[in-house]
């Protein structure tokens, strides 16, 4: 700030409103000492329900130089979790629209008033406390401390910033990616950029509004990114960096990028929230990729370290499969209220630093970059977002007239889903319906499984447990009726190839079926181009059926 206090620190491309790096200082001083004020200090967790805005860097801002720590909001949590997160937390006031019966203080839109306090933190103190899936049926929040925060944004080999560089802001608030977006471009004298996501625009807009906006690093959720790639591979060619992470990266569709004007760096990132964001990085061209099946997870970090070990907890011979540990300073501090879970993940290295086990098992290539192979239980990523599936199955479970649930996942990539099977109790049970609006009120949106199978019995194995082969199988069954008259081989085409079903029932619905905004993108645009109607993503996510979707293609394409 105090070296270009008159550059550009936050631009919403959506509104045109900015701040200046003395702005922000002004205004989050401000905040800071109307939280002093209110009674806010060192310690002390704020929660942030503002949404992403300049408002939003203004106020976490406010909050560290208050000594307290943030605790950003999902927007689309139901208000039974973002009760519970903030309740965990002891968060007294939020920083936006009031939750949960905290009292909201405001974001101030000037500077002036009450001056921040004169506060001395460490590295040691909590910065951001993140919540993620818990399998015991409630989230678990994570302390990430300043230490690590800086570790993410300094001298960072993963993307390279400075001042001039503008960094879009498009991750949710309470996704740990806006940990990157906002502290690797205002820790290095870069332009935060606000835009919506590349779900909420077609591609091409959104690149068009990104490169109006000189927009020169950008982080994507791996399904985003397989979405455009297959659509739109020419739409990061604008882009000096683009970080992609959060689940298994295609092959083809990293390959189809570098083949059609490529941004000038392409890395894969990963790194759970418990190493701040990302632990590993694969710089993807093609002479890093030739020869090679499947995307690294790649190299360390800066400040990090990477330990392969075997189930004796000792190092494993080279090209062995083994799981992945992480030390150095991206470590988080453990779980909130949680020490008895803190010393199962968080493990003492020889020299008594704190590792984190990330469940993941790895193995090392002959050039020394990991390869991620599996996990060692069930927590899937979907989406971008971590899931616990006992989680989702203990909620199922609690809800009345259910004897019994278990959650799986279906696929991979951006038609990946969740199904759900549930066995009645013995007075029956709710119908699919039901379960859905149950677990709505209490876990967010992308935890709700797409489909629900209620059981007649639970099938077993051999061993007596459930049989989830037995339950996926389940799946195939047929849901209706095939449709009479076709909607035309464009649309069925569509449809089965981008939700990788094998029929077009008259009453299978999108979103039942796992789609969502990424995959109606997808049907939207294999049909305009097949048929050359328009047809829009909202017209796929809003029918009640592949019928009633099928009408509506046949009208448009009426002459």
């Amino acid at each position: 700030m105090s070296r270009t206090p008159e550059a550009e620190a936050v631009a919403d491309a959506r509104t045109g409103a900015s701040l200046t790096y003395a702005e922000l200082w002004r205004r989050s001083g401000r905040f800071a000492g109307e939280l002093a004020a209110a009674g806010v200090g060192r310690g002390d967790v704020v929660g942030v329900t503002a949404p992403r805005s300049p408002e939003f860097v203004v106020a976490v801002l406010g909050i560290l130089r208050a000594g307290a720590a943030y605790l950003p909001v999902d927007p689309q949590a139901p208000p039974g979790r973002v009760a519970t997160i903030l309740g965990d937390a002891g968060v007294r006031v939020v920083a936006g629209p009031p939750a949960a019966g905290r009292p909201s203080l405001p974001v101030p839109d000037t500077g002036g008033g009450p001056e921040a306090p004169e506060i001395v933190l460490t590295g040691e103190d909590v910065a951001y406390v993140c919540s993620t899936s818990g399998s015991t049926g409630t989230p678990k929040g994570v302390l990430v401390p300043h230490r690590a925060v800086r570790r993410l944004a300094t001298g960072a080999r993963f993307c390279t910033l400075g001042p001039g560089d503008r960094v879009a802001n498009t991750a949710n608030p309470a996704f740990d990616a806006t940990t990157f977006e906002l502290w690797n471009a205002l820790g290095n004298g870069a332009t935060v950029v606000v835009l919506p996501t590349v779900a909420e625009l077609p591609p091409p807009e959104w690149a068009r509004l990104a490169r109006a906006d000189r927009v020169s690093a950008a982080f994507l959720t791996t399904s985003l990114f397989h979405a455009v790639a297959r659509e739109h591979p020419a739409a990061f060619g604008f882009l000096d960096t683009l970080v992609v992470g959060g689940e298994q990266l295609d092959l083809g569709a990293v390959r189809a990028v570098l083949a059609h004007g490529a941004p000038g760096r392409l890395v894969n990132g990963y790194g759970p929230t418990e190493t701040t964001t990302f632990a590993t990085f694969f710089d993807c061209t093609p002479d890093s990729l030739a020869g090679l099946e499947r995307i690294p997870i790649g190299f360390a970090l800066q400040e990090t370290t990477l330990a392969v070990v075997g189930e004796d907890g000792e190092p494993v011979a080279p090209g062995e499969t083994g799981e992945l540990l992480v030390g150095g300073a991206g470590v988080a501090l453990g779980y909130l209220g949680r020490p008895d879970l803190t010393a199962q993940r968080f493990v003492p290295d020889e020299t008594g630093a704190p590792r984190y086990r990330t469940g993941d098992l790895v193995r090392a290539l002959p050039g020394g970059a990991l390869e991620l192979v599996g996990r060692r239980d069930r927590q899937v990523k979907l989406r971008g977002y971590r899931i616990e599936l006992e989680e989702i199955e203990k909620v199922t479970a609690a809800v009345d007239g259910v004897a019994a649930a278990f959650v799986e996942k279906v696929g991979d990539g951006p038609s990946a889903w969740l199904a759900g099977f549930v066995l009645p109790a013995a007075g029956g049970g709710p119908g699919p319906a039901e379960l859905s609006a149950a677990l709505g009120r209490v876990l967010p949106a992308y935890m709700v499984p797409a489909r629900w199978v209620v059981l007649d019995e639970v099938p077993l194995g051999p061993t007596g447990k459930a049989d989830r082969a037995a339950l996926l199988a389940s799946l195939d069954r047929p849901a209706g009726e095939p449709v009479a008259e076709p909607a035309g081989d464009v649309l069925e085409r569509a449809w089965r190839e981008v939700l990788g079903v094998s029929g077009t029932p008259a009453d299978a619905n999108f979103l039942d079926l796992g789609g969502n905004s990424i995959l109606a993108m997808q049907v939207a645009s294999r049909v305009r181009r097949g048929l050359g109607i328009v047809l829009e993503p909202a017209d796929v996510l809003l029918a009640e059926s592949f019928g009633e979707l099928a009408t509506r293609v046949r009208e448009l394409h009426r002459p």
